[in-house]
């Protein structure tokens, strides 16, 4: 038996997470951590408002922060070390940091930088996201094709589980395909509450500025695979740094990142981090796996005695 982290991305925040850490573990979340992200974390955690702990120059530092403090806490006690990682978008800088590839103060100076250059590119021109209920991912890849084709710009931005697909783009664009579904063989377009078309060229720009704050930077070889959002496979020596300025502008392809791990003899996922979307979305893509949830200090016993059993 092996198992992998999963760690969450942007959209897995709320006011109020991580109280029971920011207690523990002053060392990774006091002072020294507000200097690199420009702000209190405590503060805008414990208290919000809750617009300004969305905002995605504030959210990605925040679940950085503190899904890598309860890594750090599982990673004290538990047995042996995981056989992967993954993580969902933001969540794949904390995956990379979990295998040393880099340091945590390093990776949340990385991460405050990246959510503020997709909070810049995002302002600078309009663009949404949308969940698409029903229809494949080949249906919706030639919908979103042939789009573009006609002048629109219409991509599919997440591949998150089978059944659940987001697509993003201009905001006429992801309001031609809402109003178009049912004619289209999609059962429902859903917009999503969100800054812009992440994962999009619209993140170009953001790309660019990743790029050149990452050439100053050298990677470690990582303790254990850490599959890749882009390719769907574990990240390759030396292009680390490629293939996250890659993922801005890509796809996040984590159904494929599940079902690799699985295919690589992982059967127990842990999902680490505020909320449980990770862990949902291992349930519904490898629904013979074991799923465990690790979203605060009092769910790390529950998860070690498991993972123990597992020796």
């Amino acid at each position: 038996m092996a198992y992998a982290l999963l760690f969450p991305g942007q959209g897995s925040q709320f006011v109020g997470m991580g109280a029971d850490l920011f207690a523990a573990r002053p060392d990774l979340l006091g002072p020294r951590a507000d200097e690199f992200v420009g702000f209190s974390l405590r503060e805008l955690c414990m208290n919000g408002p809750e617009e300004d702990l969305t905002r995605t120059e504030h959210a990605q530092p925040a679940l950085f922060a503190l899904s890598y403090a309860l890594w750090d806490e599982l990673t004290q006690k538990v047995p042996s070390p995981p056989a992967a990682a993954a993580g969902h978008s933001l969540g794949e800088y904390t995956a990379l940091a979990a295998a040393g590839v880099f340091s945590y103060d390093v990776a949340l100076s990385l991460v405050a930088e990246r959510g503020k250059a997709m909070a810049e590119a995002a302002d600078a021109e309009p663009s949404t996201m949308a969940a698409v209920i029903g229809g494949d991912l080949e249906s919706l890849e030639a919908i979103c094709a042939k789009r573009r084709e006609e002048g629109g710009r219409l991509w599919v931005a997440n591949v998150n589980a089978p059944g659940q697909v987001v697509v993003a783009g201009a905001i006429g664009d992801v309001g031609w395909l809402e109003d178009n579904a049912s004619d289209l063989g999609l059962r429902r377009v859903i917009g999503l509450a969100v800054a812009g078309a992440f994962h999009t060229p619209f993140m170009a720009p953001a790309a660019q500025r990743l790029a050149a704050h990452l050439d100053r930077l050298d990677p470690a070889p990582a303790r254990f695979p850490v599959y890749s959002n882009v390719t769907g496979r574990p990240h390759v020596p030396g292009s680390v740094a490629g293939t996250l300025v890659d993922q801005l502008v890509s796809p996040v392809r984590f159904t494929d990142c599940l079902e690799a791990m699985a295919e690589d003899g992982i059967d127990t996922f842990v999902h680490v981090g505020p909320g449980d979307v990770t862990a949902g979305l291992a349930r519904r893509t490898r629904r013979d796996a074991t799923v465990l949830t690790v979203s605060s200090l009092a769910d790390v016993g529950e998860a070690l005695e498991v993972l123990g059993s597992m020796q």
